[in-house]
């Protein structure tokens, strides 16, 4: 009893004692980004743009996912699963669900609806997954990996029996953190043309995004308004099925596209053998669905 009327005590006076105004507001949620926020103010971002973001109490080092990218990879994604009849079926439904939006995206870049639903049905499960991982964390932690803290942290977040050699690792960071930050100012980019907040926007550890899972760079390329609203919003469905083909409609896809040419432009979507390869069977299967 004495002790807790004493620690009572020391509370009351630590309450009424004088703290700095504004301390809590302030305070700096993760300090790895300092580096990182010069460049981009340097790139021509505003400052105070900026700041206010990177003072979010959700900001801070994506550790877990990004050491992802550096781990052997002792399993691949299970593709087959993507041409059971049971998911085939919701492929069909989504197909008549966004007949509409579908038919468009035919008629403005000539992909079939079927290769669209294909690429959807692998990428998000016809946007069932779109990732929970805040982007701007993903690609902020990347992108300070210039950084050799920030570095040292992810190669110690590596288990010892899944790490590359220290020279692999030094030479896929080096790799990796040039292309985030070039994602990452896409990222801010995108966010502001569309008046979003770029803290509240999920996706995979790689940064990719939307029911599409465009990466940023591809977003102010390739991303189109497939409702006609004003907006692009790869989160939309309309806006994502648009948006995929015009991708493709720019890597070549054209009116009776011969299944060889169709391999090479679905390869720019991912670069995966096992993928592209799923991707035309699935659209196969999904002929004559209406």
């Amino acid at each position: 009893m004495i002790m807790e009327t004493l620690l009572k005590y020391l509370l009351i006076l630590w309450m009424m004692a004088p703290h700095p105004i504004g301390a809590v507001q302030t305070e700096r949620p993760d300090a790895h980004f300092k580096s990182l926020e010069v460049r981009l103010v340097k790139d021509g971002f505003d400052r105070g743009f900026i700041q206010e973001i990177f003072k979010n109490q959700d900001v801070s080092l994506e550790v877990r996912g990004i050491s992802l990218f550096f781990m052997h990879q002792e399993s691949t994604l299970n593709y087959d699963q993507f041409t059971e009849s049971s998911i085939l079926n919701k492929a069909r439904t989504y197909m008549q669900t966004y007949r509409d939006p579908l038919a468009a995206a035919e008629k403005n870049y000539g992909v079939p609806p079927q290769v669209v639903t294909a690429i959807l049905l692998v990428e998000t499960r016809l946007g069932a997954y779109t990732g929970n991982r805040l982007v701007l964390n993903s690609l902020s932690t990347m992108a300070a990996m210039s950084d050799g803290g920030v570095r040292d942290i992810i190669w110690q977040s590596i288990p010892e029996n899944r790490r590359l050699t220290r020279e692999q690792f030094e030479k896929k960071a080096d790799q990796r953190t040039r292309w985030a930050y070039d994602q990452l100012k896409a990222f801010l980019s995108y966010s502001q043309r569309e008046a979003i907040d770029p803290v509240n926007i999920r996706g995979s550890y790689a940064g990719a995004l939307g029911v599409a899972q465009f990466i940023p760079t591809s977003i102010l390329a390739y991303a189109r308004d497939g409702n006609s609203d004003g907006r692009v919003d790869l989160f939309d469905h309309a806006d994502a099925i648009a948006s995929i083909a015009n991708f493709l409609k720019h890597y070549g896809w054209r009116e009776n596209i011969g299944r060889e040419d169709a391999y090479k432009v679905i390869f720019n979507y991912n670069r995966s053998s096992y993928y592209v390869n799923t991707v035309l069977e699935i659209a196969k299967k999904l002929e004559g669905t209406s």
